[in-house]
């Protein structure tokens, strides 16, 4: 659930980076006089690649799982025909974006590094965006359902543009993995447009970072 996210460890990395980087600024002031510091360059080097993979791996565990919700939905599956007469509303793709802006604001404000923050971003988008193409590339051979359709829609899109109102540079947002998601859900809106008609109640891929909420 990306509202139970362990934000207690989040906090406690975030402190353990500072101290990283107050250590690291003091070495470099130092450094003519005790060359032996380059060893704990090296260390401090490892540790925030350290940290930020395992930042990284904590993001993307939420939206895995909120993909796996998504996954109840697939075409053919026993659930699928039930979850049809449901009519749930937006709040798993709401909770999601919640939690990103959350985790944005807590990065910013812990953080003082402005190119570790800058890093933790771009590879948090780009993590993020790899695991939705991956997600559709298992699926390549099903229609989504409008649920599915309508919640990653939203996703992708709002992750879209909080990243790039973070910072993170349009080369870095438009990967090939971004590519191959917008394409495919494109197609699959244009297909559901014509099923049903208003069935995805105005959530389209089209403006993706002209929206303001």
């Amino acid at each position: 659930d990306p509202q139970a996210a362990p934000e207690k460890r989040l906090e406690d990395m975030l402190r353990l980076g500072e101290l990283c980087v107050e250590v690291l600024t003091q070495n470099e002031e130092h450094h003519a006089e005790q060359q032996y510091h380059s060893k704990i360059d090296v260390l401090i080097d490892e540790a925030f690649k350290d940290m930020l993979s395992s930042l990284v791996t904590k993001f993307a565990a939420v939206l895995d799982g909120v993909l796996n919700k998504l996954s109840r939905y697939d075409e053919g599956t026993f659930f699928s025909s039930i979850l049809s007469f449901t009519k749930p509303g937006m709040d798993l793709a709401d909770t999601y974006i919640t939690f990103i802006r959350q985790n944005q604001d807590i990065l910013r404000d812990r953080v003082n590094d402005e190119l570790y923050t800058e890093k933790v971003f771009e590879q948090w988008y780009s993590s993020s965006v790899k695991l939705v193409c991956v997600w559709l590339t298992d699926r390549m051979d099903l229609q989504l359902h409008v649920y599915q359709l309508k919640t990653l829609i939203k996703i992708v899109k709002k992750t879209y543009r909080d990243f790039r109102l973070q910072g993170v540079l349009d080369v870095s947002l438009n990967n090939k993995s971004y590519e191959t998601v917008y394409n495919r859900l494109t197609v699959e809106e244009a297909t559901a447009a014509v099923k049903s008609g208003d069935g995805l109640q105005g959530i389209s891929m089209r403006d993706s970072d002209q929206e303001d909420d």
